[in-house]
């Protein structure tokens, strides 16, 4: 459990659901890190860290998408999971106004505004996935059902694959 003056919303939100987790904490500097070092930086297998995307589908609407750090994103993919005839990733600039969280620690839970989510079908088989926390330098370790349940998201086909 995190110290109670440092909690995130995400944490917050965890604790309120009394859902069990484990708070990673990796050194950073001032700039985000990519997926991979996060994910060497607190010992564990990049495929259990997720980073979370943010889009604006053509509808107008907002979708986030949690897939694994080393993976890409297909758009149609996306774009099917929530029922719209396109998305595309909102401009790292959007990111605070719209989700409260800034790019880096932007976590699925937690958000100014629940948008519809999605997780990508591989966290389906996994005992525990690790999101941001919302904060960077810290993520947040759950069973994927714990953490879907919090923020609403289905289960879904999103990754690009290899051709």
């Amino acid at each position: 459990m995190a110290e109670k003056e440092n909690k995130t919303n995400a944490i917050r939100r965890f604790d309120s659901a009394k859902i069990k987790y484990n708070i990673h904490r990796y050194e950073h500097g001032d700039a985000p890190v990519d997926g991979a070092t996060i994910a060497e930086l607190i010992g564990r297998d990049p495929s259990v860290v997720y980073k979370t995307l943010v889009t604006r589908g053509s509808d107008k609407s907002y979708y986030v998408f949690d897939i694994p750090v080393l993976r890409e994103l297909d758009l149609k993919k996306a774009a099917k999971a929530a029922g719209v005839k396109s998305v595309e990733m909102i401009h790292v600039s959007e990111i605070n106004a719209l989700t409260g969280y800034v790019r880096g620690g932007c976590s699925p839970v937690g958000m100014k505004k629940q948008f519809k989510t999605f997780f990508d079908v591989s966290a389906e088989g996994l005992d525990t996935m690790i999101v941001s926390a919302g904060r960077i330098g810290w993520q947040i370790e759950a069973a994927p059902l714990d953490i879907a349940k919090l923020c609403g998201a289905r289960f879904a086909d999103l990754l690009l694959h290899a051709e």
